[in-house]
């Protein structure tokens, strides 16, 4: 008998921040799976591109320009949404951006910036999204992206960090509002994750090194180690599972390493 507790065939999946990155990949696993795909970003020819690479079987990724940081386009996103997939049964809230530079010479314009996309603008979709869960009065689940910054905050990161700790606390708090009308709410916590955006940064040896050194697994992610945890708390697997931030990081929140060899 097939076993479909981690089955998301057919599930309408709205994955905001979808053309590149952990984004990109998470909606192409889904699609592999038999899911429904709605791709959003700002960058129309992105898109286009992403949703046409990573379309598979009867039921071709689509794709919806929106920019997260301008509040008035969310709730028309999700009504095309709805007319495109006729529900929504899984948000994938991934848009994000960061900017590194130690906190005295942030500019106001970079901080609204950076929490106008990764707080303002993950609150409004999920909020969106889950208004309409509540009327479909069928649950759904919510997936935010988080960050390990959350949990260790790294230096240079500081608007980011304070970000991702308050998707920890709307996470939290979502799940505890919306938990009555079936909805699961939780975090995916990336750590180190190698992608186009961070191929540089992660070029130099001495970031390989350092990784090496504080990583239990003594590796980078890539986008695809993201897909399997984000498949299980979509599914029925995950039904009791909620309000949780789960770190996918190769154990480098673990805690910390001894500088020298053991004997």
């Amino acid at each position: 008998m097939t076993d479909h507790l981690f089955s998301v065939q057919d599930r309408c999946v709205l994955v905001s921040g979808g053309s590149r990155g952990i984004g990109r990949s998470l909606a192409e696993g889904f699609a592999q799976r038999g899911a429904r795909v709605v791709i959003t970003g700002r960058d129309a020819q992105t898109l286009q591109q992403t949703a046409r690479e990573i379309s598979v079987g009867s039921h071709p990724v689509e794709y919806v320009v929106c920019d997260v940081a301008q509040s008035a386009e969310i709730p028309v996103m999700v009504e095309s949404v709805i007319a495109r997939l006729g529900r929504i049964d899984c948000l994938l809230n991934v848009a994000g951006v960061n900017v590194r530079k130690r906190v005295e010479n942030y500019t106001v314009a970079e901080f609204d910036g950076i929490l106008n996309i990764n707080l303002k603008g993950a609150f409004l979709v999920a909020q969106a999204v889950g208004r309409q869960m509540i009327a479909q009065k069928s649950g759904g689940s919510i997936i935010n992206v988080d960050s390990l910054n959350s949990f260790r905050p790294l230096k240079g990161v500081q608007p980011y960090a304070m970000s991702k700790a308050a998707i920890s606390a709307m996470t939290r708090g979502m799940a505890m509002e919306w938990g009555e009308h079936g909805i699961r709410v939780n975090s995916l916590a990336p750590g180190f994750i190698l992608t186009d955006l961070t191929k540089k940064l992660w070029s130099d040896p001495t970031m390989q090194a350092w990784n090496d050194a504080n990583c239990p697994l003594k590796r980078l992610g890539q986008p695809e180690d993201m897909i399997g945890t984000t498949i299980f708390l979509a599914s029925d697997a995950a039904q009791f599972l909620t309000g949780q931030v789960i770190y996918v990081d190769g154990g480098i929140t673990c805690g910390l390493q001894w500088p020298i060899p053991l004997e």
